[in-house]
């Protein structure tokens, strides 16, 4: 069932808020004792969390025999990152670090704005530690097992929120994204991953991990799921959405967008043959400076989680991860010069892209979102045709530009033979362009890309 087919049910009173709720809430239970448990952040606060979804679903029941659905998203279920608040509730991280933190005092603006549209919030979700990852496997609890293969993982950073969508558990789940993190684990878990333009959606109640390039954003199992829950959450309107044969889709070339897997590779061949057919114009185009931006993204982010951890990192440096709390150290000596001269390039850069992609009268741009599949937990470098390459590293690249650009993008997903889903990648020039462009392509694409 769609979310919209979902909403639909739910806002005619077909299905009370209450049964949708009980059941979802059972199906996160049976979580419990099986590879995926993880996905699941705290099962010490998860019964009392479920009390609460009841009750708010009581609630809304109630309101719907007085006045009717409370928002386009009245009793849907939402699962929702660790990293953001949900009032009474602590916000851990993921991280040891963050073991006595007291309850939020009050919902993160997403979460108002989820239960102002109506939806009941039903779960808070792994993520790699703080945020600073995206495989997904680093967690004081242990890595988040991939839907599709639990000896792979997630992808990262919003790994329980896409591990839920995937498994048809929650049909909608909020991410946060600052390089990569609702995109890649949406490709590797196969479903539709969200990164709204920056500013699209508020960040205040989430914690940061780059106060200049975190997002939040969107998981849920197709485009129109994704595109649905966007237009209830901003009001914006699908009638803005242009038609294919008005768009010149730009297709990345250059060594900042070399695919390692073959499947993932012919995935974005099949999603360029299908937008063509669709009546887009196809072209080749080299987005400037693609790895500059890469290098630069190291340089701001580091250098903000740094100053955020700073105190916690001298205070209580062994409830970190190990390779959280190396990396972290590792900005500990860079010069506030390097930082200041990296976002005015950054700024430099984004201009030229935009002129670029102007220039080239491109609309958006397809790539695949990451050049590898899922691979196995634990697993750091893979050999490839090119050489050898850090996991790390990889399942950031194809993202990285897009945060940087502050433009949307959005990942949808490919399916393949194997089981082993990839995902491809479309970001709208320019940056306004977040409620049109970008969705009718994603559109375009279905449901899924068959490779």
């Amino acid at each position: 069932m769609t979310l919209n087919e979902l909403a639909a049910l739910l806002g005619a009173g077909q299905l009370t808020a209450r049964e949708h709720i009980e059941h979802v809430l059972q199906r996160i239970n049976d979580l419990n004792g099986t590879p995926w448990e993880n996905l699941i952040a705290g099962w010490d606060h998860q019964s009392r969390l479920a009390g609460a979804a009841l009750e708010q679903a009581d609630a809304l029941d109630a309101h719907f025999q007085e006045r009717g659905a409370r928002g386009p998203l009245h009793g849907v279920a939402v699962a929702v990152k660790d990293l953001v608040d949900v009032a009474g509730f602590p916000t851990r991280c993921g991280s040891g670090a963050r073991n006595g933190a007291a309850p939020a005092t009050r919902d993160a603006d997403i979460v108002r704005q989820l239960r102002a549209a109506g939806a009941v919030i039903v779960a808070k979700t792994h993520l790699h530690e703080f945020a600073y990852g995206p495989t997904g496997a680093v967690n004081v609890d242990g890595p988040a097992a991939n839907p599709h293969d639990p000896g792979r993982i997630t992808g990262g950073s919003s790994s329980g929120s896409a591990g839920l969508v995937a498994l048809g558990i929650v049909p909608l789940a909020v991410g946060t994204d600052t390089g990569c993190s609702v995109r890649t684990p949406a490709a590797l878990c196969g479903i539709t991953g969200l990164k709204p333009a920056a500013g699209a959606l508020s960040t205040a109640g989430v914690f940061p991990l780059s106060t200049t390039l975190d997002h939040v954003g969107l998981l849920a199992d197709t485009p129109t799921d994704a595109a649905f829950a966007w237009h209830a959450l901003t009001g914006h309107s699908s009638r803005a959405t242009p038609r294919m044969d008005q768009l010149t889709i730009g297709r990345l070339h250059g060594p900042a967008w070399t695919v390692h897997d073959a499947a993932a590779a012919k995935a974005v061949d099949r999603a360029a043959e299908k937008l063509r057919a669709a009546g887009a114009v196809v072209v080749d185009v080299d987005l400037p400076h693609a790895e500059e931006l890469i290098a630069l993204y190291g340089v701001i982010t580091g250098s903000e989680a740094y100053a955020t951890h700073e105190e916690a990192l001298r205070a209580t440096p062994d409830l970190f991860q190990p390779i959280t709390r190396e990396r972290l150290l590792a900005q500990r000596d860079r010069l506030a010069t390097e930082y200041i001269h990296a976002l005015r390039r950054r700024d430099q850069i984004r201009d030229e892209c935009f002129a670029a992609m102007r220039d080239a009268g491109v609309d958006a741009v397809l790539t695949s979102t990451t050049p590898l599949r899922a691979t196995a937990i634990g697993v750091e470098e893979v050999e490839t045709t090119t050489g050898t390459v850090q996991v790390r590293a990889e399942l950031l690249r194809m993202c990285i530009p897009f945060s940087m650009l502050g433009v949307p993008a959005v990942s949808v997903p490919a399916q393949h033979e194997d089981g082993l889903p990839s995902g491809v990648q479309i970001a709208a020039f320019p940056q306004g362009a977040t409620a049109g462009v970008g969705e009718a392509v994603a559109l375009a694409l279905g449901g899924e890309v068959a490779a």
